[in-house]
């Protein structure tokens, strides 16, 4: 059971608050790092600009845990500006985090860097594992956010942190209530009678219910041989189309 002091590196988006109110009622003290000013009342709030060294830096000093979930949301227009946005929240805050740890004279015992699935390669044949199977899909059109997740997991790898375990979760999409996550998305899109399939359908969606990624992220922490990659998603992914027939189902919008 997680106790203590957690540190919450970019905790006001939909997974911090997700996971910040689940640790917060099992009575950790929750610390945001966050560029708002208040995030919640799960949770204190500190200030820090994701890429330099400030006073933020003494939270981590005896903390249980510090969790990385900072990055621009993908949720938008991918023009230059906001790739290199998406690149730079990333891997600047997982440098300086790098940094900070490294200094702390009582350094967190584990550091739980976000990553992504999307690392993985389309297909529609076998399961992939860890061995090889990284890297960009021409159909799928996805080798900027290969660019992004390989960059991110290279600087969370350079990071030297001898007294700190290292943790990169590979995370699925999360399907939960809270506002700002995929799961309302799609809600909206069923309701508005646009919940169809994507494309051909046939892609395969990896997803997590967020209580078990809360959880994972629970053991994660107490499991002291728990390091290295992580996969963060339900043991079965589907195809675009059941998982979109599933939403009309449970909405009631056949359409």
């Amino acid at each position: 059971m997680c106790t203590g002091k957690i540190i919450l590196a970019g905790g006001s988006g939909f997974l911090g608050r997700t996971l910040g109110k689940w640790l917060a009622a099992r009575d950790c003290e929750i610390v945001v790092l966050s560029r708002q000013p208040h995030v919640s009342g799960f949770a204190r709030t500190v200030s820090w600009d994701a890429h330099s060294l400030g006073p933020w830096t003494e939270e981590l000093e005896g903390a249980s845990a510090l969790i990385n979930l900072a990055g621009r949301s993908v949720n938008c227009r991918y023009h230059a500006h906001n790739r290199r946005e998406m690149i730079d929240s990333r891997v600047l805050s997982t440098r300086v985090l790098g940094e900070a740890v490294r200094k702390c004279d009582s350094a967190p015992p584990v550091w739980l860097n976000s990553s992504t699935a999307t690392i993985y390669k389309h297909t529609y044949d076998d399961p992939h594992d860890e061995a090889g199977n990284l890297g960009a899909t021409p159909e799928a059109k996805d080798a900027f956010s290969i660019e992004v997740a390989q960059a991110w997991e290279a600087e969370f790898e350079k990071a030297e942190t001898p007294s700190t375990r290292k943790i990169i979760l590979r995370t699925a999409m999360v399907f939960g209530d809270e506002r700002g996550g995929v799961f309302e998305v799609l809600r909206r899109l069923t309701r508005l009678g646009l919940g169809g399939k994507m494309g051909h359908g046939r892609q395969y969606v990896s997803w997590i219910h967020a209580v078990d990624f809360c959880r994972a992220i629970e053991w994660l922490i107490d499991n002291p041989n728990a390091e290295g990659t992580y996969n963060i998603c339900a043991p079965n992914p589907i195809p675009n189309t059941e998982m979109m027939t599933t939403f009309r189902r449970t909405f009631g919008i056949p359409i």
